[in-house]
């Protein structure tokens, strides 16, 4: 939708360890603090945020043959944010949030094992963040309760990270829902004209969409059982995230911009 004029240069998940060779180095989903100035991570997220990477799989669906802007999208980035913010200030952030189970259920339909084993060994991460809740995380048995704990941790994370109006928080229920409120706020954020010609690219799915499937605020339900969501409320509740996602499907954006800045680092 942002770049529904292709005026941006669109870098499709550049910190991607297993297909972007300088990025290596990085976990999955890498925590690094906001003070941390080790080059081995700053050069590559120099060189991507900079436009000094190519490769087939960054620039996959790029359709921008010349262009002096870019635009980034990642899903394994959520806990370098902060750190981002920090090295490369000036950089518009936008976190876009979905329901933890409709996120789960996507997951485990494509066969994604979960990362949270990796994700807890990071020692800073832990010591920073989830020390209340470590004890739980740990004991996570099952596909559905361990990625559910990795998207409390990788959402929970940035907000605490952020004050409101530092970065721009939307919700995919939304852009479904209420394009009409959603899709203003996020072009004034990034300080563009809206133009209404943006509201044809809700029609369309995205380029990763599974064939068949259709963008819905409540599809999940078909794949997740009765306990599944109460555990699912259960576990976010640990995180204080039931005040922003429950077992209803649509979010409660004052949830989350309550847990906003609370805690810096």
């Amino acid at each position: 939708m942002i770049n529904h004029r292709n005026a941006y240069r669109f870098v499709f998940e550049p910190f991607h360890p297993g297909k972007v060779g300088i990025c290596k180095d990085f976990r999955r989903k890498q925590y690094l603090r906001p003070d941390d100035r080790r080059e081995e991570y700053l050069g590559p997220a120099r060189t991507i945020l900079t436009g000094g990477l190519r490769s087939f799989w960054t620039d996959r669906f790029n359709k921008k043959l010349v262009a002096r802007r870019r635009l980034i999208k990642d899903i394994r980035a959520n806990l370098l944010l902060g750190w981002m913010h920090a090295n490369f200030p000036g950089m518009p952030i936008v976190l876009l949030l979905r329901h933890p189970c409709a996120v789960v259920a996507s997951q485990l339909a494509l066969g994604w094992k979960d990362v949270l084993s990796e994700t807890m060994e990071q020692e800073e991460l832990v010591e920073d963040f989830l020390v209340p809740m470590e004890a739980e995380i740990r004991a996570a048995r099952g596909g559905f309760e361990r990625h559910l704990f990795t998207w409390c941790i990788e959402n929970y994370v940035p907000l605490k990270q952020f004050g409101p109006g530092k970065i721009h928080l939307c919700f995919y229920e939304n852009f479904l829902t209420r394009p009409e409120h959603e899709l203003p706020r996020l072009f004034s954020f990034l300080d563009e004209d809206f133009d209404e010609h943006v509201y044809r690219k809700l029609k369309r799915p995205s380029p990763l969409s599974r064939e068949g499937e259709v963008a819905s605020v409540d599809a999940w339900r078909r794949s997740v059982t009765g306990r599944q969501l109460e555990r699912a409320v259960e576990i976010l509740g640990l995180f204080g995230l039931d005040r922003v996602y429950g077992d209803a499907p649509m979010p409660d954006p004052l949830g989350a911009h309550a847990l906003m800045g609370v805690v810096r680092r």
